[in-house]
């Protein structure tokens, strides 16, 4: 029997959240709600959904703290994050992918397009195992990159990242010296059926820079082409 998945909507708006609730029922999943960000952080936790829709202005905790939260916590760091919310500036896009979500979607929105956007996103949180299956611990001065621990040491240190962050710097590494532009590190790496746009990119390369330090440096970037992981 195939087990239901679980989505969390966290949303303030009665409206909106029961819309959502009765797309999502009918495509087979099972839906959990909460209206203020305190209520929607205790069922995350206690939980532990498939994927959390989440909207960014919430009464009591707002989406941003909530997300930053759930990416601090070993238990639910995994977790898929949705942003819901009217605020569509390029610097809240920016902040949302920084603090972890997997994906941003701006009011008014196609519920079409956020089926299909969660769909994607289940699909490639379904198998991070296979992604890593086989494949060997990768070792280059002061950095060492296992894919069965997921785990990553910079300078003897243990890295924290999430599993995004850890699939792109493990792919950049095993092609080390080999640029990638941005739209084929999506396909590579985020699913070539993927809704988001080229900045996510961006925006986790930069993380694993802050997150590396000084072993950041050997993600290079080549301006207006892309990316590659080199030592030297």
């Amino acid at each position: 029997m195939r087990i239901m998945q679980e989505i969390l909507i966290i949303e303030d708006e009665k409206d909106i959240s029961e819309a959502i609730e009765y797309n999502l029922k009918n495509e087979g999943f099972r839906v959990s709600k909460a209206f203020d960000g305190q209520t929607g952080l205790k069922l995350a936790k206690d939980k532990i959904p498939s994927l959390i829709l989440l909207d960014l202005m919430l009464p009591l905790v707002s989406g941003f703290d909530i997300c930053k939260i759930l990416k601090s916590d070993p238990n639910t760091k995994n977790v898929p994050i949705i942003m819901l919310t009217a605020k569509s500036s390029e610097t809240d896009k920016v902040v949302g992918l920084e603090i972890g979500a997997d994906d941003y979607i701006t009011k008014p929105f196609s519920m079409r397009e956020l089926i299909a956007r969660i769909k994607t996103i289940l699909k490639r949180y379904d198998r991070p195992k296979d992604h890593m299956e086989n494949k060997k611990v990768l070792k280059f001065p002061n950095l060492e990159i296992d894919p069965d621990r997921y785990t990553v040491k910079a300078s003897g240190k243990t890295i924290e990242l999430t599993a995004k962050e850890f699939a792109l710097l493990y792919f950049l590494a095993q092609n080390e010296g080999k640029m990638y532009g941005r739209d084929r590190l999506l396909d590579l790496v985020w699913g070539i059926d993927v809704a988001i746009e080229t900045r996510t990119v961006d925006v986790h390369i930069r993380r694993l820079r802050e997150k590396l330090g000084k072993i950041g440096a050997y993600i290079h970037t080549l301006r207006g082409v892309g990316y590659k992981f080199e030592t030297k």
